[in-house]
């Protein structure tokens, strides 16, 4: 995952007819999902504005104070913004007060007018306090929120809580000097220029002289591991850990994958944009990726899989997000294509199998959304809750991989390289990648990303009939079958993957279906058997339902899911309620245990004899053998014979339902899970059966 570049969208308001009141809710208004940009890719070109910030943290007091020089080379009329919670002791234009701030929300935002001449340096002092260190939050709070925290464990200043003062819709350089205590160490996205400790405290400066976003600031009581590393073009590259002292062990490991990456994208895309990576450890669950960083949580630093999953994702996002930016305007881009290029892409250089297997999962997610909750890709922008990671993370990601089987992987591949030279600290968007596959392949690919994009939902494609045919005697084949493909109008132009199982083994064709029915004529080699739809799963599609057994998910991402709570009172219904949050991001649809189940996805909830006793007394199925007495406790789904999905949690006792708290939500792609304690000891998804017509 990564955390986008934080900061505001504002219009640029000029005159002086629009009052404070109108002018600061426009700036409030065109607020979009944590990401400062500059108006167009061009300005992108020269750096118009920097910034020279000097701070000193204390994170025991929780107080932060600062001194701020903007120097601004535009012409036209510039917002300063700071996060309200922070006091300004002085704030001047070229050596005169700009006077009072319109205040909204948490911001404050102060009209610099251009009548003091260019550039125009705006030198700002201010201070403030922090919001305490919360290590109890767990993950999805963790990423949700926009405060500025600081600990003796851990300080950090997401960009987006205004925690320094900034020019709003501005790309900007820096350089950021930090005093921290004895003991702290502190990073900023960027080039360590210098740094130094004595008794009186730690002092770091950093640089980044690109035009970017925003600004980050992460500090603890860090120990630090460096390595150098010589990029393709033989440029000194300084890789560094940035550990808490109980995961010093691992910046060895990381750092050697770190490396592996880079050489990775280095040869697949181009150099490394940056001077330095830093891999930074937080003391809550945290999963952010950051211009020459990432920052992630102590204890997901800790499990085995993310040095070979996770941070490879974070490492791309140095040329996909923070090398190129993304235009949110016209829908991110940058999560599907690095979902592509990380984590499919190490599942295809695992083995065949495994890549099938992530994208059956993608499909199946698909498929767990309710209507309304497939929006187009055009207006995704960030991941907020599980549908729009479907959405943007997994459907663009197929959609690149089609791409790719469409246009072939060398053809794919030089596109993305010349993407990459010509948009390095650009603002980009998806139409800029759609010029680039163009060029690259010579064809005109409007039709292609205009469905892709545009159209919410997916395709629904279905083999209407399958039969032999007599050969033509002009041909070689000395067989011949016809194929009759429907899909949903509006009808997609697809190039849909159909198997022929003949009685020598498979043949393999790719159809051209651009109508709500079209037949196709196939020659094969031998007598055909069976014809089977997307064999291997390459074609965004909506599943049918024997491709697309129930999963867990659907009833956490589905808005309209009831919840059943066994437990009446006390502890257990409490337990019960915390667990139902959790799994639902949301406040439960709570329906009385006593009622028969709508006609909607249900979440059932309870100890062992109430689970078994309920399923009973509603005549649906027993909990299924696979689970049965194993483990403290089960999760499992059930299809109705309505076609509705039912998931079921069942737990020895209230200790053991409570322990399924943290780890239950990240199962929602099994059909059933198996716990002891916290601890998965089974899992596995219902079998699923391809759409195929055998013939006669």
């Amino acid at each position: 995952m990564t955390r986008l570049m934080t900061g505001w969208h504002i219009l640029n308001i000029h005159g002086s007819n629009v009052s404070i009141v109108s002018f600061l809710f426009l700036i409030l208004s065109t607020l979009v999902s944590n990401s400062a940009s500059a108006t167009s890719p061009e300005a992108a070109d020269a750096v118009e504005v920097t910034y020279e910030i000097e701070v000193r943290i204390d994170p025991v007091a929780h107080s932060i104070e600062g001194r701020s020089v903007i120097v601004a080379n535009s012409s036209e009329e510039l917002t300063l913004v700071l996060g309200r919670r922070f006091g300004v002791l002085s704030a001047q234009v070229n050596g005169t007060s700009l006077g009072p701030a319109a205040s909204m929300g948490k911001v404050r935002a102060w009209r610099v007018f251009n009548d003091k001449g260019l550039p125009r340096r705006i030198e700002v002092y201010w201070r403030g306090q922090l919001t305490p260190l919360d290590t109890s939050l767990d993950h999805a709070q963790t990423l949700g929120r926009d405060e500025p925290t600081s600990g003796e464990a851990g300080t950090f200043l997401p960009d987006s809580s205004g925690w320094y003062p900034y020019i709003a819709g501005k790309l900007a350089s820096y350089r950021v000097s930090i005093e921290l205590p004895a003991g702290q160490r502190a990073i900023v996205p960027g080039r360590l220029v210098e740094e130094s400790e004595s008794t009186d405290g730690y002092r770091a400066r950093f640089e980044f002289l690109s035009p970017t976003g925003g600004i980050d600031l992460m500090a603890g009581p860090y120990s630090i591991e460096t390595h150098t590393m010589r990029g393709a073009g033989g440029k000194p590259i300084q890789l560094r850990t940035y550990f808490h002292p109980q995961i010093a062990d691992l910046a060895s490991g990381y750092l050697d994958s770190v490396k592996g990456y880079i050489d990775l994208y280095e040869s697949w895309i181009g150099e490394y944009p940056f001077t330095e990576f830093s891999v930074v450890s937080s003391p809550t669950p945290t999963g952010f990726g950051m211009p020459t960083l990432t920052y992630l949580g102590t204890e997901v630093l800790r499990l085995p899989f993310i040095r070979y999953t996770s941070l490879g994702h974070e490492v791309l996002h140095n040329w996909w997000g923070n090398g190129v930016y993304t235009d949110y305007a016209h829908g991110n881009w940058s999560e599907g294509l690095t979902t592509f290029m990380a984590d499919y892409a190490y599942k295809e250089r695992e083995n065949p199998e495994a890549a099938l297997d992530m994208r059956r999962g993608w499909l199946r997610d698909f498929a767990a959304l309710s209507s309304g909750q497939d929006a187009p890709l055009s207006t995704f922008t960030s991941r907020t809750h599980g549908a729009t990671q479907i959405v943007g993370y997994n459907k663009s990601a197929m959609v690149f991989l089609m791409l790719r089987d469409m246009l072939g992987r060398e053809t794919f591949d030089r596109a993305l390289q010349a993407f990459w030279q010509e948009q390095r600290f650009h603002l980009a968007s998806w139409i800029d990648l759609q010029r680039a596959f163009e060029a690259s392949s010579g064809k005109d690919l409007s039709g292609f990303f205009d469905q892709w994009l545009t159209r919410g939902g997916a395709p629904v494609i279905r083999i209407a009939e399958a039969r032999r045919a007599k050969p033509d005697p002009a041909a070689s084949a000395n067989h011949r079958v016809t194929v009759t493909l429907e899909q949903a109008e509006p009808a997609y132009r697809l190039h849909v993957p159909v198997a022929v199982r003949t009685a020598e083994g498979e043949e393999f064709r790719t159809l051209d279906l651009e109508k709500a029915r079209q037949v196709f004529t196939l020659d094969v080699g031998a007598q055909p058997l069976q014809v089977t739809l997307d064999p291997d799963l390459r074609l965004f599609r909506r599943l049918m339902p024997d491709e697309a057994p129930p999963i867990l998910r659907q009833v956490m991402v589905d808005r309209t899911a009831a919840t059943v709570l066994l437990p009446e009172s006390g502890d257990a219904q409490s337990t019960a309620g915390t667990l139902a949050e959790k799994l639902q991001q949301r406040t439960p649809n709570l329906v009385p245990g006593k009622e028969a189940p709508p006609a909607v996805p249900v979440l059932v909830i309870g100890l062992e004899e109430q689970v078994d006793t309920w399923l009973a007394r509603h005549r649906l199925p027993a909990r299924p053998d696979i689970v049965r007495g194993k483990g403290t406790a089960q999760a499992w789904t059930v299809s109705r014979s309505d076609g509705v999905t039912l998931a079921v949690i069942s737990a020895r006792d209230i200790e053991s339902l409570a322990a399924l708290t943290r780890p239950l939500p990240h199962y929602g792609r099994q059909s059933y899970v198996i716990f002891n304690g916290s601890k998965v000891i089974g899992r596995g998804a219902w079998p699923t059966r391809a759409p195929m017509v055998k013939l006669d």
